[in-house]
């Protein structure tokens, strides 16, 4: 059972990366909670830490889409490194703006945005590059264990970031997140690959064409995309306004902020722990969007909850649902796409994943100025429901997968 739950570990090359990336979103789960938690105490406002969330989100949106065709143009390799470094000199400018007493939020949000910017152009690289290193039937394993070091990051990251938080202050969490960029960087640079370049005889927006075309000839990647987007719209507000329900709905401070994002993550890693266990599957369409209707009920019952060991356990549920239903998106994505044209076609999945990240916080922030946050986020999750039966009951595509 080991061995199965654990085949793409098989791969050296894929061994590698998740060890780097592992180690790198430790220290990006840190810097987060910690700056999640300075930004919302120095602002005293929910919707700077939206407006926080929104413009390291908002790049993606911008920018994904070349960066897709970057990535097929090019040495994804290189392409990730090059975002690893600008990543890493944010993280460094940022610890030495915080350790001397920085008490505006304005550059940490032009940092957020440039952080934005660098992932646009790595995350389609990083996705277009997993599937290079593993065999085929072994695909949908690797990006449930790809799942299980970024959730696995979100347990230990946390914990790590909360006891510096409060022992040493957010600087350190800065500081820390920039030194874990030398374990990926230094995986990208060892890593072995065969990837071609494709042609540059066309330009870019061609190229993006060609891209769209493809994925309007696969019949049901419209409905993958499209769900990916609503996912993130309506799920991720949640774990984004955490502090606001660990300060004023739980009346505690980073321990708590800290339990929630860390019970979130175990969550995760059991989603991602049961994915790669099944291995290849049938029905994962079906399988999504069960999970994502459960995905909802949580989050709708995370809102209505005032009752911090009922919330944590909600929270646990959301987590591995989350997790199940992106694994499985993924995997389709990843299994109905070609290799000369995943850089693309990622792209255009990740700009609907990550892009409804910053419209949901910048959305939920500014209701919340209006309306209580559970309300607002109980709202999201009947609304996610909602997304999940549509697609079981009327767009049958998808659950035809």
């Amino acid at each position: 059972m080991l061995r199965k739950v654990f085949k793409a570990f098989s791969y050296p090359n894929f061994r590698l990366l998740w060890f780097g990336a592992f180690t790198s979103s430790v220290g990006t789960w840190m810097q987060q909670l910690a700056q999640s938690w300075w930004v919302f105490d120095v602002s005293k406002s929910a919707f700077y830490l939206g407006l926080d969330a929104f413009l390291g989100q908002l790049p993606i949106i911008l920018f994904s889409l070349v960066g897709g065709v970057i990535a097929d143009r090019m040495d994804r390799r290189r392409l990730l490194l090059a975002s690893q470094y600008v990543q890493m000199a944010s993280a460094f400018l940022l610890t030495v703006l915080i350790a001397n007493g920085l008490k505006q939020v304005w550059p940490v949000l032009v940092l957020s945005f440039v952080v934005g910017t660098a992932q646009a152009f790595g995350g389609p690289a990083y996705s277009a590059l997993v599937p290079s290193l593993v065999d085929k039937e072994d695909l949908p394993n690797a990006i449930a264990l790809n799942s299980i070091q970024f959730n696995l990051a979100r347990v230990i990251g946390p914990i790590l970031g909360g006891l510096a938080l409060t022992n040493w202050g957010a600087a350190w969490c800065f500081g820390l997140n920039g030194l874990s960029f030398v374990a990926v960087v230094f995986s990208l640079l060892k890593l072995r690959i065969d990837f071609k370049a494709g042609a540059v005889a066309t330009s870019i927006l061609t190229s993006m064409k060609e891209g769209f075309g493809f994925i309007r000839k696969q019949g049901a990647m419209q409905g993958l995309i499209a769900i990916a987007f609503c996912m993130t719209l309506f799920a991720f507000p949640m774990l984004t306004f955490f502090p606001v329900f660990a300060k004023e709905v739980f009346f505690g401070g980073p321990k708590v902020l800290t339990l929630l994002l860390s019970i979130s993550g175990v969550g995760s890693v059991v989603g991602s722990l049961c994915v790669a266990a099944t291995g290849n599957i049938r029905h994962k369409g079906m399988v999504a969007l069960f999970s994502l209707v459960v995905l909802g009920g949580c989050i709708g019952g995370f809102g209505a909850s005032r009752n911090l060991p009922l919330s944590c356990v909600i929270v646990f549920i959301n987590g591995s649902m989350l997790m199940v239903a992106f694994s499985m998106i993924s995997s389709l994505v990843q299994l109905i796409t070609a290799n000369e044209m995943r850089g693309r076609v990622m792209s255009v999945y990740n700009l609907a994943f990550r892009g409804g990240m910053p419209l949901g916080s910048l959305a939920t922030g500014y209701l919340v100025r209006f309306y209580p946050a559970p309300a607002v986020i109980m709202v999201n999750g009947f609304l996610l429901m909602g997304v999940g039966v549509y697609f079981l009951l009327m767009q049958r595509r998808v659950a035809a997968l």
